[in-house]
């Protein structure tokens, strides 16, 4: 663990980009997050199965019927 990651992180928070190297060569970057890309949250259960279409019958059976 580095000793000033604290301090990277705040650094960051502030909207500073930080380049990470390793033997000098830069293999990532850490920065603030844009607010576009942070998720959006989760759906809720309800409104994501509605999304799916109805089916008549039994899904049991439909299953049963296709592994025999």
């Amino acid at each position: 663990m580095h000793l000033r990651t604290g301090s990277i992180v705040s650094q960051a928070t502030e909207g500073h980009t930080i380049v990470i190297l390793k033997r000098g060569v830069p293999v990532a970057e850490l920065g603030p997050v844009r607010r576009s890309s942070r998720p959006k949250g989760f759906l809720d259960r309800d409104d994501w199965l509605a999304r799916f279409p109805k089916v008549k019958g039994d899904s049991g059976k439909f299953l049963e019927e296709d592994r025999s």
